[in-house]
């Protein structure tokens, strides 16, 4: 199996690559612009040298000409030889005169001289200007200069004055700027190596540990949570993930309470049938009684369908499943065919209703929807409401939306019970298990069905007074 490198090795590489790279140019770049002016200085020098050969020149033109063959008396050609000889002595560069023929006829430096002519090429063109070549002037020299040539004039006749210097001199002094870039070059490397690993191990640092906190998430850890440090973005992804963890925690801990909370919820009722039953099969209840005990069996049968139904119910809900058929209609409408279908509990509780009925007050929702919103609130209502009580209705527009309250007296909900009453399963006395207080289950449907119709729901106490929910709709046009 293939080893990848880590993000960090990755990151040093590749800034690595692009200093070499980047150094390589600049080394590449450099060395073109030093040859360049190594050049020009080079000529700029070599023609400095002409200026002042030249004058020279022009001292010896009332004593005999040095141009012209046979020369006129050796004593002006010796002292022409010694001050060319101090421009050697002074610049390193060789100085000679040639004639219209190209013949060399006084020169320093014998030993860089082959005794060939100069080219009448290179004559015709210094006739034009001044020149400035490289190499060996066409075997005039037994090595490569630099060469600077110029037309001149000493005591009326014309004459070729030249100056060269050795191009070794640019050998050498590239070998010294690329050494002295050399050793400038390592010691960016080197810092800039350091620096870039400390950088890495920065940037990578964090992004490890939301790679091992994620590991463990996967594993199975739901509290595995990453650091939030580092740059912006990475604290910002360090953020994220463990929002991402804490849902996960959240959304587990619920799938394991919710499988509880089912568990307890199915074993009571079944408990109890599958007692009953045996009961009557191993003649513990007498025959007598069998019809009586079949129909609380019934009863509590008929509460399992229930249970099982409104897990379905949420499940579709939940998933998107269930279609929404939105229509404009009278809110009282819902509300009094729930209280008429209650009708015989109410009597039985000897309830009283307040509130029912009123003008017609349009919303835009899903009529099955509200039912079933009206319905579980008022059956909670029922069942927690004491003889002699009261449940009350009311409803008002507010701007876009409707507001309903239903009320009921009673015991009311403890304070800290009231942010949990919307959830799975929940019930305020737990220990009650299924019975005649339901399965926890409705309140949780009402919420989800409000969220789908577009509004809001929750619940208002006063412990040992009062209980009211109030949720809201889209007014209908």
């Amino acid at each position: 199996m293939n080893r990848r490198n880590t993000i960090s090795r990755e990151f040093f590489a590749t800034i690595a690559a692009v200093l070499v790279l980047g150094l390589s140019v600049m080394c590449a770049i450099q060395t073109a612009l030093s040859a360049a002016y190594f050049i020009s200085e080079r000529r700029s020098s070599l023609t400095d040298v002409l200026n002042g050969a030249a004058a020279l020149s022009e001292r010896f033109a009332d004593e005999g000409s040095i141009v012209t063959k046979p020369l006129q008396g050796d004593d002006i050609l010796e002292r022409a030889h010694s001050g060319y000889e101090l421009f050697n002595t002074a610049s390193g560069a060789l100085v000679f005169i040639a004639d219209e023929n190209g013949q060399i006829l006084l020169h320093t430096g014998d030993d860089a001289f082959t005794g060939e002519n100069v080219p009448l090429a290179y004559i015709d063109r210094m006739n034009e200007g001044d020149i400035f070549v490289t190499g060996t002037l066409d075997g005039v020299y037994s090595a490569k200069y630099y060469t600077a040539g110029r037309c001149i004039t000493v005591g009326g006749q014309k004459g070729y004055l030249f100056a060269a210097s050795p191009m070794t001199a640019l050998g050498g002094y590239m070998r010294d700027m690329l050494a002295m870039f050399s050793i400038s070059a390592v010691v960016i490397l080197v810092l800039c190596s350091i620096l870039c690993w400390v950088l890495a191990r920065r940037i990578t640092g964090p992004i490890e540990d939301i790679s091992e906190a994620a590991r463990r998430l996967g594993s199975g850890d739901f509290t595995a949570r990453a650091p939030v440090d580092g740059c912006v973005e990475l604290a910002d992804f360090a953020t994220t993930f463990n929002n991402m963890a804490a849902r996960l925690q959240t959304i587990d801990n619920s799938r394991g309470q919710f499988m509880g909370n089912i568990a307890h919820e199915l074993r009571t009722p079944m408990t109890t049938i599958k007692g009953f039953i045996d009961g009557m099969l191993d003649g513990t209840i007498p025959p007598e009684e069998t019809k009586h005990y079949l129909g609380i069996v019934s009863q509590e049968t008929g509460r399992l369908a229930r249970l099982v139904q409104n897990m379905l119910d949420i499940t579709k809900l939940e998933a998107g499943e269930v279609p929404i058929h939105a229509q404009t209609y009278d809110l009282w409408k819902t509300v009094t065919d729930v209280v008429l279908s209650d009708e015989q509990r109410i009597e039985d509780g000897k309830i009283d209703i307040q509130g029912l009925g009123g003008d017609p007050l349009l919303i835009y929702a899903d009529p099955d929807f509200v039912h079933q919103v009206v319905y579980n609130i008022v059956d909670n209502a029922i069942k927690f409401t004491p003889a002699g009580g009261t449940i009350s209705f009311a409803a008002e527009r507010r701007d876009n939306m409707v507001e309903v309250r239903i009320e009921n007296t009673g015991a009311g909900i403890a304070p800290e019970a009231l942010p949990f009453v919307f959830e799975r399963f929940y019930k305020e006395d737990r220990s009650r298990g299924m019975n005649t207080r339901g399965s926890g289950l409705g309140l949780h449907i009402c919420k989800i069905l409000i969220n789908l119709s577009g509004g809001q729901i929750h619940a208002e106490s006063e412990e040992g007074k009062w209980c009211r929910f109030v949720f809201t709709l889209p007014v209908g046009q």
